[in-house]
């Protein structure tokens, strides 16, 4: 059945397909998404209704296994609709399962497309008054084209309300229609650009990758390119980060040869800072070998060694991964952003377990750090569809049972309980990577969290031939952020160490004109953040409603005093007399 009153309570005409409210995913579930997913899917074609729903080519595919297949879609995406808060964004929800029988991204497009569109179908369906003239079960839906049998006697009046809920928005055609109900959700607010860095490893010309991407035209400022009246796409350069572009987040890169060659990497603006940071100012006299300590995905050691190939910079990368997984995620991407000839991949290697006496670092002068953290900055997190829902005339007689029926859905059953691996490309498994570690970021959390970042900063300040550190988080929370500096800045091996931040006016120019520095006492509930004013303006932070649209990060860089390198019998006994914290357990980065 579709749209039955008795399967929701319905709160002014809107649901949340939420844990509490929905247990498990049903028939009446599945086929509520079904049409209106298929009304979404009809929303964003130039195409008239008649032509698109009613088109019996369209569904005469829909037979026994595949019929059920195509069933196993909208199963699964009320499935995901319906699973426990707390478990991260919409993407990582889908990618990150092993139960869906469909394919991810499938699913991710039928809920991303009618949580566009629901109002719409909301408004084309309550004017049509197809509840009304239905049996009080709902509209029925037969075993065989169960969309195109239900709604072809109603196809006339669907068509009109189609026509005017246009005309009302006074748009001439579907594409502009799609733009204006983009503005009325307030998506364009939302919506982040897509970032792409143009990798400097394999490209000199940019212009020459441009020219073979998706139509978009350049336009001057980052906020152009959501401009809903423009024709086409736009795409504009970054003020603040070479060889990164901002494109509008309808471009879709992933199947361009360029994306798939490694000439464009997908990578936020934030996510760049720190490479940008550590190598933006040095010379070829400046460094010598660099370690990303917590390396996969690996855009970030591939924007490193991109960086060095630019500046025309000697020495190896040492990436460091602990987990044999994203071991092979962060070969992958080493190996498609043709980086191999200066990146080393250490595979199952805990940045805290290496030694810094070890001869293979003898040289090392630059560490990149952007270990585990509780990724409260990461987009989307809380961005799970909310539906509003056709409204049945007849739903006032039905409200009494709406909490009964809500408790007797009952779970659906599955004919095959193989657990599947879902296969992810890079971007996929970054994104999914990240989410996964967000659970809910509680007092406790956030220190132990603290506690072990800064343990990984100060192990970093250890290395005999280091003169500088970036340490950064996908994080909002002082705790992670300024806390942690502060504590670094206390420790024992950064004062006999000659360890200190990278002032603002020492950093190189686009994260110098950056205007988002450091707080205090913004969340944090005691006076762990001691950094004075000098210090905040080092550090540098990203918030997620800004207008830059980044996510939200965090980074502040470390430098270590001219007359401190020069001593290096200082540095051997530091090395010696303060590394007793090393023999501690070390429990990995995700505890």
């Amino acid at each position: 059945m579709l749209f039955s009153p008795s399967a929701y309570a319905i709160d002014d005409n809107s649901i949340s397909l939420q844990q509490g409210e929905v247990k498990e995913a049903g028939a009446a579930e599945a086929l509520k998404l079904q049409a209106i997913g298929t009304l979404a899917d009809l929303a964003s074609k130039q195409t008239p209704v008649d032509a698109f729903l009613f088109d019996s080519s369209r569904y005469s595919k829909w037979q026994s296994s595949e019929e059920q297949h195509f069933m196993a879609l909208y199963y699964d995406a009320v499935t995901v609709l319906t699973s426990g808060q707390g478990q991260g964004s919409l993407k990582s929800r889908i990618y990150g399962s092993s139960s869906l029988k469909s394919k991810p991204a499938q699913v991710f497009a039928l809920i991303s497309e009618t949580a566009k569109y629901d109002d719409l179908l909301k408004e084309v369906l309550d004017n049509a008054g197809l509840l009304k003239d239905e049996p009080k079960s709902g509209i029925a839906a037969p075993a065989k084209h169960p969309i195109r049998q239900a709604f072809e006697g109603h196809k006339a009046r669907l068509q009109a309300e189609f026509t005017r809920a246009r005309l009302r928005r006074k748009c001439p055609n579907i594409e502009s229609l799609k733009k204006v109900l983009a503005e009325e959700k307030g998506l364009l607010r939302k919506l982040h650009p897509r970032w792409a860095r143009i990798n400097a490893l394999t490209v000199t010309d940019v212009q020459s990758v441009v020219k073979v991407l998706p139509q978009s035209s350049q336009v001057d400022k980052l906020s152009n390119i959501f401009d809903i009246r423009g024709k086409g796409h736009g795409y504009c350069t970054d003020e603040h980060i070479p060889n990164l572009l901002a494109f509008s987040p309808e471009v879709d890169l992933t199947n361009t040869i360029a994306y798939k060659s490694g000439q464009v990497i997908l990578q936020d603006k934030a996510s760049c800072f720190p490479a940008y940071l550590l190598l933006g100012n040095e010379n070829s006299g400046d460094i010598g070998d660099i370690i990303d300590g917590c390396a996969a995905p690996g855009n970030k050691t591939t924007h490193v060694a991109a960086i060095m190939s630019a500046k025309d910079l000697n020495g190896r990368i040492f990436a460091c991964e602990r987990d044999a997984k994203r071991s092979q995620t962060l070969q992958s991407m080493v190996t498609r952003a043709s980086a191999e000839k200066k990146v080393d991949v250490l595979a199952r290697q805990d940045f805290l377990a290496l030694k810094p006496e070890d001869a293979r670092f003898r040289c090392v002068t630059h560490l990149l750090l952007d270990p585990s953290c509780s990724g409260s900055g990461i987009l989307g997190r809380e961005d799970i569809p909310r539906l509003s829902l056709p409204k049945d005339p007849r739903a006032a007689a039905n409200n009494n049972s709406n909490s009964q029926a809500m408790t007797q859905l009952k779970k659906r059953k599955r004919d095959d309980e193989d657990i599947r691996l879902v296969e992810m490309d890079l971007e996929q498994d970054a994104a999914a990577d990240e989410e996964a570690a967000a659970i809910p970021a509680t007092e406790e959390r956030l220190l132990k969290l603290s506690n072990l970042q800064s343990r990984i900063v100060e192990h970093a300040m250890r290395f005999p031939a280091a003169v500088k550190i970036t340490y950064s988080t996908c994080s909002i929370h002082e705790q992670e952020n300024e806390v942690v500096v502060s504590r670094v800045l206390a420790s024992k091996i950064a004062k006999e160490r000659g360890w200190r931040v990278l002032p603002r006016e020492s950093q190189v120019d686009g994260m110098k004109r950056w205007k988002h520095r450091g707080v205090r006492n913004r969340d944090s509930k005691n006076d762990a953040n001691t950094l004075d004013d000098e210090h905040l303006e080092a550090c540098i932070r990203c918030y997620p409603e800004d207008d830059q649209r980044t996510m939200g990060f965090f980074v502040c860089g470390f430098i270590r005093c001219a007359g401190a390198r020069n001593s290096k019998r200082n540095g051997e006994s530091t090395l010696k007399g303060s590394n007793e914290e090393d023999d501690e357990e070390w429990e990995g980065f995700d505890s």
